[in-house]
């Protein structure tokens, strides 16, 4: 990348937004670019899907929520997240053809086989460790506007036809789970990955 004064560099992600490799920039163009990107900066709703045999989560040791075949739904929502967001991984969950038909292909959807899901809300997707060892949660929803988002996908999923069990949201909850394959897919609601 050429800098109006002439010298070069490269850009490298950091922690949420894009930060500069300051040792490559005079420090007012690394300033000036590092805050262009700040405005700019973009997170999207991230979800980590499992498929599996059976899944539940407890709450002080009382199972509040149980499935057996579907899918495990981590939900993470970041701030700036709406409720469009939600709708688009709910309505790509309800669809995702990651269970297998009669010739073992991953071919049919999670109505097709009659399962479930089971959401539980989880701020730690957006745990940022790049910058060191202990996790910056920056990116992360405040709970209140996460916990109307969460509750949001929960209600697509439901209208599309589908059971789905949950956590409690804001809680210390124990996961315990049956990975089917083991099948895991990562979705965001901006088609990063």
């Amino acid at each position: 990348m050429q800098l109006s004064n002439g010298a070069t560099g490269f850009l490298l992600p950091r922690s949420g937004p894009d930060f500069l490799a300051a040792a490559s920039f005079p420090g007012a163009e690394c300033a000036r670019l590092c805050r262009s990107r700040l405005l700019n900066w973009r997170v999207d709703m991230r979800a980590v899907v499992q498929r599996v045999s059976r899944a539940s989560v407890a709450v002080g040791g009382e199972t509040v929520g149980a499935i057996a075949t579907g899918l495990l739904v981590l939900l993470g929502v970041a701030h700036d997240d709406t409720e469009s967001d939600a709708a688009y991984l709910a309505e790509k969950i309800a669809t995702l053809r990651i269970f297998e038909d009669t010739q073992g292909k991953m071919n049919l959807c999670i109505s097709e086989v009659g399962g479930a899901v089971l959401a539980i809300s989880q701020f730690t997707l957006y745990g940022d460790v790049r910058g060191g060892r202990r996790p910056s949660f920056i990116a992360a929803a405040r709970p209140e506007q996460a916990e109307r988002l969460y509750e949001h996908f929960i209600a697509r999923i439901r209208a599309a036809g589908l059971r789905c069990e949950t956590g409690r949201f804001q809680q210390m909850m124990d996961v315990e789970l049956v990975n089917a394959g083991p099948v895991t897919i990562l979705l965001d609601s901006k088609k990063a990955f």
